[in-house]
């Protein structure tokens, strides 16, 4: 199901035939650097994460596949999370050979519209590894402005970011 969308990108929820592409992500020792995360042990183990991914039945949002629309290839995900504090990050994760052509900052950019504009959230935060500057320069294009370096669980020494709707509303001219 096709949650938003541009010319270049949708954002839409997991499905089964996403598992060889999971897999393959989550794989990459250069894409789990900086995330604290531990890959999938086999091809079974990412059909059953998506089998068992119910973020969007338990807080009406979640991370999305990120499919390429001139070929619907996919490029690897993005969305929003919900933690048991309340708190809502967005977070993606991109095939590395989709990196560099602006598709993080794109679906960072939709994900945020979705949050403001359909769920009607008041705040976004955005966290990554303190050495993850690929990921610092995405946050910020995006519109997130630096809040504070902490520690996060499983993450480390991290920088967060922050954005408010408003602030959000008021940058797009739609205050």
């Amino acid at each position: 199901m096709s949650i938003i969308e541009n010319e270049k990108i949708i954002l839409r929820e997991f499905c089964l035939e996403d598992a060889e592409s999971m897999y393959l992500l989550n794989n990459d020792p250069e894409v789990l650097k900086h995330t604290g995360d531990l890959p999938f042990k086999s091809l079974t183990e990412a059909k059953e994460f998506l089998l068992n991914y119910n973020a969007y039945q338990s807080s009406g949002m979640g991370r999305w596949a990120v499919i390429r629309r001139s070929d619907k290839a996919f490029v690897g995900w993005c969305g929003l999370k919900k933690h048991k504090s309340g708190m809502v990050d967005l977070g993606y994760r991109l095939m590395r050979s989709y990196w560099g052509n602006g598709y993080a900052t794109m679906a960072s950019q939709l994900s945020l519209e979705y949050a403001f504009s359909s769920l009607k959230l008041e705040e976004v935060l955005a966290r990554a590894h303190i050495d993850n500057i690929a990921s610092h320069r995405v946050a910020e294009k995006s519109g997130f402005s630096f809040w504070k370096e902490t520690e996060v669980e499983g993450l480390g020494k991290a920088k967060i970011y922050k954005i408010k709707s408003e602030d959000w509303h008021k940058k797009r001219g739609l205050s």
